[in-house]
């Protein structure tokens, strides 16, 4: 038997079987779970009137989020957005400080995050009824080597009005 000739049928049978590590060309999968939106799912607030609501969120172990005010221009930054809402608009967001961080090999070099859990204070005022928010927090989330690249996590939450 010619090697050659075998060649195509043991080629087929290699492409026929899936990698056990999947496509190695595939674009890096994004962890989802980087940081979880904890709380509230509902709240009940004065019509028409400013409301304090505090948002509970949580960055999973092992990762940081740049702060709301990276000590660095190049830094993506934590925000926090309402899109246009009929009934329920943002007035104001009170972030959290960061926290200085250096990494083990650059100790000179300090970042300002959010690790762990961390709260965002919001105002919002809404007219009378009950409303649907779906607010998006937008972070980047690294470890002490890479960063995964920028996400949206939605923050929905129920507002009633009275």
């Amino acid at each position: 038997m010619n090697i050659f000739a075998a060649i195509p049928i043991s080629l087929a049978l290699v492409l026929a079987v899936q990698s056990p590590f999947g496509d190695l060309h595939a674009k890096p999968v994004e962890n989802p779970a980087a940081v979880a939106y904890l709380f509230p799912e509902q709240i009940t607030v004065a019509a028409n009137k400013p409301a304090k609501v505090d948002l509970h969120f949580k960055v999973a172990q092992g990762l940081h989020v740049n702060s709301h005010t990276p000590h660095d221009e190049y830094l993506i930054p934590t925000t926090f957005k309402l899109p246009a809402t009929p009934g329920v608009r943002l007035t104001d967001v009170a972030f959290p400080s960061g926290v200085d961080y250096s990494f083990p090999g650059n100790p000179s070099e300090k970042l300002s995050v959010y690790t762990g859990e961390f709260i965002l204070h919001a105002q919002l005022v809404a007219e009378k009824g009950e409303h649907l928010v779906e607010a998006k927090l937008h972070y980047q989330a690294c470890n002490n080597s890479t960063c995964m690249p920028p996400h949206d996590i939605p923050v929905a939450i129920d507002v009633i009005a009275k």
